[in-house]
């Protein structure tokens, strides 16, 4: 295969992916926007398997629609076995674009009960990493996007934009550009359009490649401690608390771990690094202090870790 050429790129990169992850060869769904990433995509994986194009109207944009129903005769004239559009309506929590996306994970997990390919490229996997920087998230937001997070599944995470970009040039497909891509309203198009550049004219370039490769060696550290975090948790379980003198007993990240995993296991949503932070302070620092508000639950109820009688546990009070 000709390393420039971009289609090829990108096929081998698919390949690559489904021969690590998806090795039984059963159809798969492939997130379609219209845009050049997953229009890109969508022709790649429409010539390896059976594919279903799922195409999400998220209805914030007069054209949404149209622009959906595009989407759709591209994804059949591609070769895609069938090709859906979900219409969602989005809700307000986290603000626009957590809201969006939130409502598009939903949608396209409910409608593909198989793997789902998302286009996410190397350029998004840098601006992810950048956004945790940035919020001060923890390790586990640094280290951004997971290639396989069964069903999402991300071949394209070691490719730039520009090559998918390039496959729709070399294939004839008019992709679709989203506004709000270049909107300087969302934090995402600010890093996207001011950051990255700067970032990369003031480092003499290689930034992308690079915080993609933070990502990888964060992930497989944070993959390692999960691991020890789900050895450990039998030994601590009161159910349906933890026991703070066994948490005390293990190495912070383990334990921190541990507690992360018991909030979210309790419904917790959005959980940051200082919430988390604030519950172990109940087993390290505990002098007979108050609970610790860690966010809502998935029911809108606002949840409080605390600690009785040396176990951590966790109520609900209305909003």
């Amino acid at each position: 295969m000709d390393r420039q050429d971009p289609v090829g790129q990108l096929r081998a990169a698919v390949e690559a992916f489904a021969t690590t992850y998806l090795v039984t060869g059963d159809q798969w769904g492939v997130a379609l926007s219209g845009g050049p990433d997953s229009l890109a995509l969508t022709a790649v994986a429409a010539r390896l398997r059976p594919t279903t194009a799922l195409i999400v109207d998220h209805g914030l944009q007069p054209e949404s629609a149209a622009v959906a129903e595009t989407a759709r005769t591209q994804a059949i004239a591609l070769g895609c076995v069938d090709a859906q559009v979900i219409c969602v309506q989005v809700g307000n929590d986290g603000g626009p674009e957590a809201a969006a996306r939130a409502a598009r994970y939903a949608a396209l997990s409910a409608y593909q009960p198989g793997p789902v390919l998302l286009a996410h490229t190397l350029d998004d996997q840098a601006e992810t990493v950048l956004l945790g920087l940035g919020r001060g998230s923890g390790a586990r937001s640094i280290a951004g996007m997971r290639p396989y997070d069964p069903p999402w599944c991300r071949p394209l995470l070691g490719v730039r934009r520009a090559t998918t970009h390039a496959a729709c040039l070399e294939l004839g497909l008019t992709a679709w550009q989203d506004p709000h891509n270049s909107d300087r309203r969302f934090t995402r198009a600010r890093l996207r359009h001011e950051v990255l550049p700067l970032l990369e004219d003031t480092l003499g370039g290689g930034v992308a490649e690079a915080l993609a490769r933070t990502a990888t060696a964060l992930r497989e550290d944070t993959e390692f401690i999960d691991t020890l975090a789900a050895q450990a948790l039998p030994g601590v379980r009161a159910d349906p608390g933890l026991q703070a003198q066994g948490l005390a007993t293990l190495p912070d990240p383990v334990r921190r771990r541990v507690i992360r995993g018991w909030l979210l296991a309790g419904g917790a949503t959005g959980l940051t690094d200082k919430q988390i932070r604030g519950v172990d302070a109940l087993v390290t620092a505990w002098r007979g202090q108050g609970g610790v508000a860690v966010g809502s639950d998935l029911r809108g109820e606002r949840l409080i870790a605390g600690r009785r009688d040396g176990v951590l546990t966790l109520r609900r009070e209305p909003v």
